[in-house]
């Protein structure tokens, strides 16, 4: 956060407030956030069937766009499976569509194969035909709780078990807001030791990398130099950072850093490289967990 270091002043801060003056169409607005609309295309109606295969075994009856369908309605629901089931077929029986639904055990089977597409960034000229706009990548981690036997035993009989957490490092569009790479490993996984896997989901241009100061690493550099050596870093050093043995000659991104933090102070430095931007990140984890949920209710 950008005021972190002034903690013992915090309070002094007046509290921004807002005074609405649309009454109308603010409360319309609220009303909108409850409204629901789901529709079929006529494009997804003809391919909710799975094209026959030419391969030996089974025929599936159901293409990925169907188990996508379902899926996403489940976490943004949070149902089960079984309830998922039962969403799915009201909704085709409310549109009047002879669809085939989902049973709840091919959603089970089938979510942990499928394959999530991901939107593509906008190109440089008009037309689309271009090269993708440059990135600004934001990166941030977070953890997740694992949900099973083991928290169900702790609601119902109040036993005290160890819970199992993972750890979900996500890389934000700073534009757009939009989560670009994600990666799910162990609690005790370094944050920084993700920077490269983050990076390779990224197909275009990388102009930034913003993150804390976990990811204040030699690796990290390195890692972003190798993909993208024309990209700025925004890492903040830590309090015990010194200049590297080159500092004088050929300083790196982090001994600019040092030297800005020096002269100007590190909250001026927050303000000119651009790293206030970096709680758009935390903002976008926000909106995951409010969507998503903390927890972890399948086990890939």
């Amino acid at each position: 956060m950008p005021f972190k270091l002034n903690q013992d002043r915090r309070h002094h801060i007046p509290r921004q407030r807002h005074k609405v003056t649309n009454w109308p169409d603010y409360e319309a607005s609220l009303r909108q956030r409850g409204s629901l609309t789901i529709w079929f295309t006529a494009e997804a109606v003809e391919a909710w069937a799975a094209e026959p295969r030419t391969t030996r075994g089974g025929q599936p009856w159901y293409s990925a766009l169907a188990i996508l369908t379902a899926l996403t309605l489940r976490a943004v629901f949070r149902l089960a499976y079984r309830q998922t089931e039962g969403l799915i077929g009201s909704v085709v029986g409310l549109l009047g569509l002879a669809l085939r639904v989902p049973d709840h055990t091919t959603l089970s089977r089938r979510a942990a194969t499928v394959e999530v597409p991901r939107p593509r960034r906008p190109s440089t000229d008009a037309g689309g035909g271009g090269d993708a706009q440059p990135l600004h990548l934001l990166v941030d981690s977070t953890g997740l709780k694992l949900c099973g036997a083991g928290e169900w035993l702790v609601e119902k009989h109040g036993t005290r078990t160890r819970r199992s957490w993972r750890t979900l490092h996500l890389g934000v569009d700073a534009d757009t807001g939009q989560i670009v790479a994600s990666t799910l490993t162990t609690k005790d996984v370094d944050d920084g030791s993700q920077a490269g896997p983050l990076l390779d989901q990224v197909a275009g241009p990388v102009a930034s990398f913003t993150g804390d100061g976990a990811y204040d690493q030699d690796g990290v550099y390195a890692s972003v130099a190798e993909r993208h050596p024309e990209a700025a870093i925004v890492v903040p050093p830590r309090s015990t950072a010194v200049p590297s043995k080159t500092a004088e000659n050929e300083p790196t991104q982090r001994d600019h850093h040092l030297r800005r933090i020096a002269e100007h102070g590190r909250m001026a430095w927050q303000k000119a490289s651009g790293y206030t931007k970096r709680a758009r990140a935390e903002a976008a984890i926000g909106r995951w967990k409010q969507v998503i949920g903390d927890g972890l209710r399948a086990h890939g």
